[in-house]
């Protein structure tokens, strides 16, 4: 059987593990806990070809525990309770605490993980999570609640250079190849931190050669070769972050046909649903926002139907969502104003705040000054009273900059018949 290079590849001891040095590195903490023996259930949140399904390997090896695996795309309760009926059934024996990994743990359902729940909690099973999407979001609470989360980080350029020298060195096929490389840029950029899409760009590259021909390694020999092979990328999901910034791109770029064309290729290529409504969530707040504050009330509601109703029906909504997004007025002062905002904290610190703003609930605190000469505004005609609400040392400093579209130019409007020269 022909293996993939990235299968042939893969370590099976810490030693030979390479990337998240901060995990399991020399004394850092997921090392010290395998080595401990007493190992807890948790999940691994990172993004894809990181070494997730690797790492959850070598510690069922290391701990020599039975290992059970399970992809949250093909499984389902059924399965989830044959594996805890065995391990059940194997606690007679003196066997150690079976392994449960779940791949894409995020892609289970509320009730997928509510089955686990008794199983992790007596310790019948130790589970470890596999996810690319954050799991505050989307592993239930007391699920979430029994387990660590460690954060695994895409790979370095350090941590590629290992792995390519690994492959060349190493691997049973590659080290009987004459093969030079010359240029390692787009072999990196390609890859963006994922040690599978390394390999697999390395072993299409190579065997774009023909047999006996030397073999040269260049930025512009795997260009070529991503080019031609473009669609077996795709298929594989390995234009995920390419196509999301397309998608991106076209709704904030006011293009309805060109969103829906990548929207169809997400839905296609099996994409989580649920990713894609929190990428227009936050579109809708980052790119449309004061221009068409409604636009955010209708992600809102598009990501609440598509987790009620769920594919194919679901791409209905979303088509809606997108062609809305896509035609509304587009305004980026709400993102503008809170990074300068935060950019101003970070330049100026903790500034006290002002006397007049600050609560007095004690006698002492209003001797010392909280909240005098505080005006309330619903006191004063049009519910407005002028007064300053920023730290004495930024005073009438300036971070909101309406932008030119119909409702943001009614903000402007009343900011100045409020402020009048303040904030011109």
């Amino acid at each position: 059987m022909n293996l993939p290079l990235a299968e042939r590849l893969r370590p099976k001891t810490l030693d030979g593990y390479i990337g998240q040095e901060h995990l399991v590195g020399d004394n850092a903490v997921l090392r010290k806990i395998i080595e401990s023996g007493n190992l807890p259930s948790f999940i691994m949140w990172g993004p894809p070809g990181v070494g997730k399904t690797t790492l959850a390997k070598i510690i069922a090896n290391t701990l020599e525990r039975p290992f059970y695996t399970l992809s949250a795309t093909s499984s389902g309760v059924k399965d989830v309770r044959n594996v805890i009926s065995k391990a059940k059934s194997q606690s007679f024996f003196s066997v150690p605490n079976p392994i449960l990994f779940i791949d894409e743990i995020h892609r289970f359902s509320k009730s997928q993980q509510d089955s686990l729940l008794g199983a992790v909690e007596e310790g019948v099973i130790t589970l470890i999570g596999a996810t690319t999407e954050n799991p505050s979001f989307e592993v239930i609470s007391p699920l979430l609640s029994r387990c660590q989360v460690y954060v695994l980080q895409s790979l370095s350029k350090d941590n590629l250079e290992e792995l390519l020298n690994n492959a060349l060195t190493n691997d049973i096929d590659l080290k009987k190849k004459d093969i030079k490389v010359e240029e390692k840029h787009a072999l990196f950029l390609h890859s963006g931190g994922d040690a599978r899409k390394l390999y697999n760009i390395i072993e299409l590259t190579v065997n774009s050669f023909r047999e006996g021909q030397a073999i040269v390694i260049n930025d512009e020999v795997v260009t070529n070769v991503l080019q031609r092979e473009i669609a077996v990328y795709d298929k594989n999901g390995e234009m995920h972050y390419d196509i999301i910034s397309a998608f991106i791109k076209s709704v904030r770029g006011s293009d309805p046909n060109a969103a829906v064309y990548w929207l169809a290729r997400m839905i296609e290529g099996g994409e989580d649903l649920k990713f894609i409504t929190r990428r227009l969530l936050i579109l809708a707040a980052e790119d449309i926002g004061l221009a068409n504050p409604n636009a955010l009330l209708i992600s809102n509601n598009c990501f609440s139907a598509v987790n009620v109703i769920g594919y194919p029906e679901s791409r209905i909504i979303l088509a809606e969502a997108t062609i809305y997004l896509a035609n509304s007025p587009k305004s980026n002062s709400a993102y503008e104003a809170i990074n300068k905002a935060q950019e101003l904290v970070r330049k100026t610190g903790n500034l006290p705040v002002p006397l007049h703003l600050r609560n007095s609930p004690t006698k002492l605190m209003k001797e010392l000054g909280y909240g005098k000469d505080y005006k309330y505004a619903h006191s004063y005609k049009d519910n407005f009273a002028e007064q300053e609400f920023l730290p004495e040392d930024i005073a009438n400093t300036k971070l909101y900059y309406p932008q030119d579209n119909s409702h943001e130019n009614m903000s402007k409007e009343l900011i100045r018949k409020r402020w009048k020269d303040k904030y011109k």
